[in-house]
This record gives C-alpha cells, structure tokens and sequence, in this order.
C-alpha cells in the first residue's frame, strides 16, 4: 500500500489504543465509581489524565484523517491521464472521521476541566448552622 495508507492507518490504530486507554482511565477517575482511591483530588486528577489521552486520540485521528484528505486532494488536482470521474472524491468517511475527531477531543477537554483549582484543594465547606442572636429560646 501507499505510504500515506499505511500513516493514517498506524495513527488510527494509536488513536484506538489512546481512546481505549482513555475510557479505562476515565472510568477510574470518575466521583461516582468506587475503584482507586476516595480522595476526590486524586480522583480529579485521574480524570484529567484520562481527558488527556482522549484530545491525544482525537489528535491522532484528525491527523490521519487529514492526511488522507490531503492526498484525495493532491491526486484529484494533478494532472494525469485518469479520467475526472474515475479519480478518488471525499467520501462520508472522511466526514465522520472529522466529526469523531472533534467529539473525541471536545468530550477530552470537558474532561479536563475538572481538574481542582488550587483554592478549592484545602478548603471544606460546612453548613453553616444560623447565629445564635436568630434562635428563640423557649
């Protein structure tokens, strides 16, 4: 196969290893699952690591879907002797490739958006019981 097959082909399958990866890290990152530890810091943290690897997997698919695209392109405008109907066009699996790529990466950041502010780390927050002045004693 063409070299630029084999490129796309070998950034899908680290894409699918990331993503992969990343659902398994995301899991154990998550408030509401009991695996790890119970520290929600940590737990945050773990859910970062896990959004990181999907806007890495959603890279790596944009890029060989890309790169694919590119090459349509290339061969569509040069001049050869194949005909213009029997030359390669975009197909819906470059569309859906574009689309994962972006829900991939887009799910990935919201994911990293949980990661604590430094304010927050020490701090706990108590419900506040009312002031004395306001009870009535009976």
């Amino acid at each position: 196969l063409a070299v630029h097959i084999q490129t796309s082909r070998a950034l899908m399958v680290i894409s699918l290893l990331l993503g992969f990866f990343g659902i398994i890290v995301s899991v154990v990152g998550m408030k509401c699952t009991k695996v790890g530890e119970e520290d929600p810091i940590t737990k945050s943290r773990i859910a970062v690591a896990g959004g990181i690897l999907f806007v890495l997997s959603g890279l790596c698919t944009l890029a060989a879907v890309s790169l694919y695209a590119t090459q349509v392109t290339y061969e569509f405008f040069r001049e050869s002797t194949v005909p213009i109907n029997a030359r390669y066009e975009f197909g819906s699996a470059l569309f859906i490739g574009w689309g994962a790529a972006s829900l991939t990466m887009l799910g990935g950041s919201l994911l990293c958006c949980s990661c604590p502010t430094k304010e927050r780390r020490g701090q706990q927050y108590y419900r506040q019981s009312q002031p004395s002045t306001a009870r009535e004693y009976v």
